[in-house]
């Protein structure tokens, strides 16, 4: 009996060591802004739907410290006094079955560089709750959740006197770029699901509900935020539904990107139609050697939690030094399209752009 407890408290011990050396070793890899970065939670309405939980980014002048969030370790501090002046603001909007810290290291770099960022969870298309993926009210949510999240950070969050409300852009990767598109005037036809399925079926294919074919909106039903005049779209799925013309009435600048893998959302009915349909020609990335999975922050020591397809990359991509020029371009690119009119005083107190 006594060297079977001996045997246990041995196992119990290593078991021990095992989790702290893992929580050791996330802390030793957490995200460290070069700038301190503030970081609140809250929720916001959509009246007659649940509300909607959304990260907020933002810089201070506090000293952050070392705090968990979401699946890996980064420094930040929690509902710190945002700096002066009046913000832009940027909203993420996550992939499918992903979540607010999907783009973390972006989101990060946009605090970096003086912007308020705001990454919600999309109710029924999220880590915990994909209940409303491959339904026909998937995108109609997500793109009402986008405009009530700026509704409430422009009309009801405690710090909206630091925002400036003509300075909004959004970010969206995979379904959440469908989703941009959507927010600042696309309509998409999702009759065309069907068909392009039958005829040559891609991944998006497998995330319809079977024998439940999308039916066609009407138009009232999607919501579009004329609010938001700069939109970067990372990978986007289901352009071939803005055949022919849904695209048409976008007026937002739009910076779009696509990695030359991915295998999951082909160039040609995604990122090329969309590019192609564009009334104004995107800024548009082809990433040499990047998939689908490459645009999400790099996964660090917190790959050791996430499904392996999260954090592979193809032979000989670099996903942290790519991220480096992706963020890099993309602050670059809001800084341009986000500039504040002429003679008006910026988040930094001079005449150019938020820098990161």
């Amino acid at each position: 009996m006594k060297r079977l407890l001996k045997l246990l408290g041995g196992l119990l011990g290593a078991v021990v060591l095992a989790v702290l050396g893992l929580f050791a070793y996330l802390a030793l890899s957490a995200v460290w802004p070069a700038h301190p970065v503030g970081v609140q939670q809250v929720l916001a309405a959509d009246p007659g739907h649940p509300p909607i939980g959304v990260t907020i980014y933002y810089p201070t002048t506090e000293a952050p410290g070392l705090h968990w969030l979401g699946m890996s370790f980064a420094y930040f501090a929690p509902n710190a006094a945002i700096t002066d002046g009046r913000h832009p603001l940027v909203v993420i909007s996550h992939g499918t079955a992903g979540g607010p810290m999907s783009h973390l290291d972006t989101a990060l770099a946009l605090a970096e560089a003086g912007y308020v960022v705001a990454a919600p969870l999309h109710n029924g298309d999220n880590f915990q709750d994909t209940s409303k993926v491959g339904t026909s009210e998937w995108f109609i949510d997500r793109s009402r959740q986008i405009a009530r999240v700026n509704d409430f950070l422009l009309d009801q969050w405690k710090d909206r006197d630091r925002l400036d409300p003509k300075r909004l852009g959004i970010f969206g990767f995979s379904a959440g770029g469908t989703t941009a598109l959507i927010a600042v005037g696309g309509t998409p036809d999702f009759g065309l699901v069907e068909p392009l399925c039958k005829s040559h079926p891609e991944f998006v294919c497998q995330l319809q509900k079977p024998g439940v074919p999308m039916r066609v909106p009407a138009a009232t039903e999607w919501t579009h935020d004329a609010r938001i005049s700069a939109a970067v779209v990372v990978a986007p799925g289901y352009g071939f539904t803005f055949e022919p013309d849904g695209l048409s009435a976008v007026r937002a600048r739009v910076q779009l990107w696509e990695g030359s893998l991915d295998a999951s959302l082909p160039l040609a009915t995604n990122a090329g139609a969309v590019r192609r349909l564009l009334p104004q020609p995107p800024e548009f990335h082809l990433v040499d050697n990047a998939d689908h999975f490459s645009f999400l922050m790099p996964c660090g020591a917190a790959g050791l939690l996430l499904p392996k397809m999260l954090c592979a990359d193809p032979d000989g991509f670099d996903r942290t030094a790519f991220h480096a020029q992706f963020n890099a371009a993309v602050v670059a690119f809001f800084n341009e399209s986000l500039r504040e009119p002429a003679g008006e005083q910026n988040v930094s107190g001079s005449d150019e752009p938020p820098a990161h």
